[in-house]
């Protein structure tokens, strides 16, 4: 019989389990200190919890959601990505990317993705099924255990892996509360982004919570008939009530938005598509993220040259919409955004 992750029980599951077993209320705070404060990939590592309870809790619990398979690192050495199996055998994929002064993990929410954006390697692969809450933080776990290991710590957590954030929004968030709780891992909201092709209800869901964690949306067009080519879900959810969505966001948190544009060559990236965006995104506080799409075996259009990207920059700069080139990690190790396919690479 598979153990059952101890990373799928809440917090009050967790206590219940306890009680059940019949042991005193102050175990919890032990097990939960050892869990999410300290890391510890061992029960034996639990300080001053009874041999008894140590031998149960090995017998029914593993303290890994998630195991790895294996992990491939860029050439420029600052960004690894791991493949990790799941306890009925899905396989999911993080990426960890270093920079000067920040460690950020891109994280899976979903085995596939049922969204079928056309440019996407995840989205070609389809759809399995969503990740458990304890599949989500095991992979953020792995990371933080990894980088202790070399006196670093994590700093940034992304959701920007494999599947749609926010369709699995329970997980997603149950996952986030446990990340966020100062009792359990004490990491800061503002350091956590959400990352979505906008699914309208559960960004005003999102909304209504008024959290301080970030939403980042992928727009990939300025018109509703482009990025319904490229992005389906645009037929379900398109750009007058996305946009809408995302001001009622920014009203509410007083957080700017997040827009990812992924520009490829001669599709989306002229002059008139640019001045199509700034209408679009006309007086909302947000910063836009442009970056060449990055290369996919199922999309055979290339990224925008670089004099395009700077071109489509300048003229939402010259609009005074706050944008930036982003930085491409790990094109070498198909680690990119829309490029995490379950590829089974090794070192």
């Amino acid at each position: 019989m598979t153990k059952r992750s101890i990373l799928d029980l809440s917090p009050a599951e967790l206590s219940q389990n306890l009680q059940e077993l019949g042991q005193p209320k102050f175990r919890l705070q032990q097990v939960i200190e050892g869990l999410y404060k300290h890391h510890y990939e061992s029960f034996d590592r639990f300080p001053n919890l009874p041999k008894k309870l140590t031998e149960t809790l090995n017998d029914s619990f593993t303290l890994d959601s998630v195991s790895l398979v294996t992990s491939i690192r860029s050439r420029d050495r600052k960004t690894e990505k791991y493949l990790f199996t799941l306890h009925d055998q899905h396989k999911i994929e993080t990426v960890l990317m270093k920079y000067d002064k920040r460690n950020t993990v891109c994280i899976s929410s979903q085995v596939g993705c049922p969204l079928g954006c056309v440019f996407c390697s995840t989205g070609q692969m389809g759809f399995s099924r969503n990740l458990s809450s304890g599949e989500i933080l095991g992979q953020v776990l792995y990371i933080m255990r990894l980088l202790e290991n070399s006196s670093e710590k994590l700093t940034n957590v992304v959701y920007m892996g494999m599947g749609e954030p926010l369709l699995n929004y329970a997980s997603v968030m149950e996952s986030i509360d446990r990340l966020t709780d100062p009792a359990l891992f004490n990491f800061g909201a503002r350091r956590i982004t959400i990352s979505t092709v906008g699914i309208v209800p559960k960004i005003r869901e999102f909304t209504s919570l008024n959290s301080q964690v970030n939403l980042a949306v992928s727009l990939h067009a300025p018109t509703d008939e482009l990025r319904s080519q490229l992005v389906p879900n645009n037929r379900l959810h398109p750009l007058k009530p996305l946009i809408a969505a995302c001001r009622e966001y920014v009203d509410t948190t007083r957080r700017r938005t997040t827009f990812e544009y992924a520009l490829i060559q001669d599709i989306n990236d002229n002059d008139l598509q640019a001045r199509q965006f700034v209408n679009l995104l006309k007086g909302i506080l947000c910063h836009v993220n442009l970056i060449a799409l990055n290369p996919s075996k199922e999309y055979p259009l290339p990224g925008s040259t670089r004099d395009r990207v700077d071109a489509f920059l300048a003229v939402l700069q010259q609009a005074g919409i706050p944008a930036s080139i982003r930085m491409r990690r790990g094109i070498d190790i198909d680690a990119g955004c829309g490029q995490l396919a379950q590829s089974q690479h090794s070192e």
